[in-house]
């Protein structure tokens, strides 16, 4: 059994700033629809869709310059209810976050499928960098960007980061996240705090003291001032880069197979101009079916 777990967001901001959406009222919605059927006919069977229902998070209250919903064009913010319902009536299993992000979902359910011995992987289909925390060094969970067709397996993840998965939350609080709206420290850039997280994996077990280090970086001295003044704030940055596992997700592996439309589906993706989406849906259906 391999379980998909998609990024609904990231699938609507991509189709409604697709070159190729000339309706800008449903469009959106409509594309993550046929996306999401298209990864049945690619072979999927267990499929689990995060949404961030109210694009602030539980991170706005640690962090005033977090990412909000501020900039979204109206019409692709009006999508997103109706894209949860029309993946919903799809026959999709869908997890509208309020409290927590997408993110957190996809990370929380991976971690939990993952644990099922009839599991044989887990595909996190994302690009974002945050999720790279969750891949396993067994492969049992990796990333998948599904528009490059680019699988980013533990090896993927230390190739392009420079770290650990463990450590990817540690790299986001120095380096920041410019998409999530944390700086990170100043003077931190990617290629010194690589080597020095891949010596020390954890920002607790930097020392403060430069004369410390067991790692050589060029302008350490200035970047062991600035952590140990602002260990604080790294740590608290940390923690808003850190997948919460307790995000609501499913409670049996069951519930993410996907076995056809609803009785609704006609009437909901036909309110998005989506017709054509029924005869797939249901040709999908009669495929899985037979098999």
């Amino acid at each position: 059994m391999r379980i998909h777990l998609v990024d609904g967001t990231y699938e609507l901001f991509r189709y409604h700033f697709s070159p190729g959406n000339r309706d800008p009222e449903h469009g959106a919605a409509r594309g993550v629809v046929h996306s999401m059927l298209q990864l049945i006919d690619d072979g999927a069977t267990h499929v689990g869709i995060a949404t961030d229902q109210v694009i602030e998070s539980f991170r706005n209250e640690l962090w005033p310059g977090y990412k909000t919903g501020e900039g979204v064009p109206p019409e692709l913010m009006a999508q997103f209810p109706l894209v949860e319902e029309a993946m919903a009536a799809a026959g999709f299993c869908v997890w509208p976050m309020v409290e927590h992000e997408a993110d957190d979902a996809m990370g929380a359910a991976a971690r939990k499928a993952a644990l099922d011995p009839g599991v044989e992987q887990v595909l996190i289909c994302t690009p974002d960098k945050d999720l790279a925390q969750c891949v396993t060094a067994d492969g049992r969970i990796v990333q998948y960007d599904r528009r490059q067709q680019k699988l980013i397996d533990h090896d993927g993840v230390v190739d392009k980061f420079g770290v650990l998965p463990e450590s990817i939350p540690d790299y986001l609080a120095l380096v920041g996240d410019t998409a999530d709206g944390f700086p990170g420290l100043p003077g931190w850039g990617a290629r010194s705090t690589a080597a020095v997280l891949a010596h020390y994996r954890h920002l607790e077990n930097i020392p403060d003291a430069v004369g410390q280090w067991e790692v050589s970086v060029r302008g350490s001295a200035k970047l062991a001032a600035t952590l140990a003044e602002n260990r604080e704030l790294a740590l608290l940055f940390r923690r808003i880069a850190t997948i919460v596992d307790e995000a609501p997700t499913f409670d049996s592996l069951d519930e993410l197979r996907w076995v056809g439309p609803t009785p609704e589906f006609p009437e909901t993706i036909g309110r998005l101009g989506g017709d054509h989406l029924v005869e797939r849906a249901d040709k999908l259906k009669a495929r899985i079916e037979q098999s």
